[in-house]
């Protein structure tokens, strides 16, 4: 695999990708702030074998929170340079993770307070930080995207793939989880369309396939991964799907005909739970995304060390990714190595803010 190397030793730890809510403004653009944070966090011998860079908007209209860093523009360019140079200048590795929110934006996040788009009219019921302090407003009504438009969005992915690639990335990341635009399209209790992109399983992988196309398209096979989460089937009444096992199932079997690294797969979103039925899942999707020249199963969500240890010792997974305790642990993956105490993350700053609670956390 290009993106690993040659080895990453028994602890194969990543950096999950982490929205901060940080970029500068206006332009949400990255700056020196954020190549310090992830600088921190790259060096090879304690920290990820490779970073996934927090959720980065592949378009203006892809944005659903407040200060979150794209890459559509040159000046988003320019500040990701410094983030990939730091990076590399330590050794480490960082990859983009290519987003787009769909419907699960305000307007006023919006150019020229459009409604947000989607594969439907019906809105997202959850809530979107809208301001610099940290206000939440219920979703708008998106906009449903016509059969038209869409060859249009897939060239924005493949814009920002090829962007990624300009600024110094080592890769990309679809970001294809999380009830975000790919979700909306994928599951059945979200689209509702009538035309090619909806209806049967086939016709709902459709867009996802698209974008995985075009991106690899830019970057080779071996150099891009696909993010999932096979989980809460129903979240918030407004996310289900009428057969999990069989949508995830099939579109890891349609990634791995096009040979990607890795298939990162978030399994729960609180430490030690895991929802009835995701195991039946997983498994299915194991089998597309084995290890090797088949690709990498990456987990996340919810791991601790012993559980990680578990994971991988078993086969379950080619490596582990961690998210929250690399906010607080810049050394994270020495001190699961050497089974040393790790710092606790403070909440309230994981989201906006500056140098509190993001560049100024402790080694061991």
């Amino acid at each position: 695999m290009t993106l690993l190397g040659e080895s990453t030793g028994p602890w194969p730890i990543w950096m999950a990708p982490l929205t901060r809510s940080r970029a500068i403004q206006p332009g949400n653009l990255p700056g020196a702030l954020h190549a310090e944070y992830y600088a921190q966090r790259a060096d090879p011998s304690d920290g990820a074998v490779v970073i996934i860079s927090e959720a980065t908007p592949v378009c203006p209209d892809g944005h659903g929170y407040f200060a979150t860093p794209g890459i559509h523009h040159r000046e988003q360019l320019q500040g990701w340079k410094q983030v990939t140079e730091r990076v590399h200048r330590v050794g480490g590795k960082i990859i983009c993770q290519l987003w787009h929110v769909g419907r699960v934006s305000h307007r006023s996040l919006q150019p020229a307070n459009q409604a947000p788009i989607s594969s439907t009219e019906v809105p997202a019921k959850s809530k979107t930080y809208i301001d610099a302090q940290g206000n939440r407003a219920r979703c708008s009504t998106p906009r449903s995207l016509s059969s038209e438009e869409i060859p249009q969005l897939v060239d924005s992915f493949r814009t920002a793939a090829s962007n990624a690639m300009e600024a110094g990335f080592d890769g990309v990341e679809i970001h294809g989880a999380n009830g975000y635009l790919l979700e909306q399209f994928l599951r059945s209790g979200i689209n509702d369309r009538t035309d090619h992109y909806g209806g049967s399983l086939e016709n709902r992988l459709r867009f996802c396939l698209e974008i995985a196309a075009a991106v690899i398209g830019v970057w080779g096979p071996e150099n891009v991964g696909y993010r999932v989460s096979p989980i809460s089937g129903d979240l918030d009444g407004d996310r289900g799907d009428g057969n999990m096992v069989e949508t995830y199932g099939t579109l890891a079997e349609k990634l791995a005909l096009l040979k990607i690294a890795f298939l990162d797969v978030v399994e729960s979103f609180s430490v030690g739970q895991r929802e009835p039925g995701l195991d039946t899942i997983c498994q299915r999707m194991r089998e597309s995304f084995s290890g090797g020249d088949a690709g990498l199963y990456l987990a996340g969500g919810g791991y601790t060390r012993d559980s990680a240890r578990d994971a991988l010792d078993s086969g379950r997974c080619d490596g582990v990714i961690f998210g929250r305790d690399f906010i607080s642990n810049p050394d994270l993956r020495r001190r699961l190595r050497e089974d040393l105490p790790l710092t606790p993350w403070n909440r309230r700053s994981f989201y906006l803010g500056g140098e509190e609670g993001y560049t100024d956390w402790p080694r061991a």
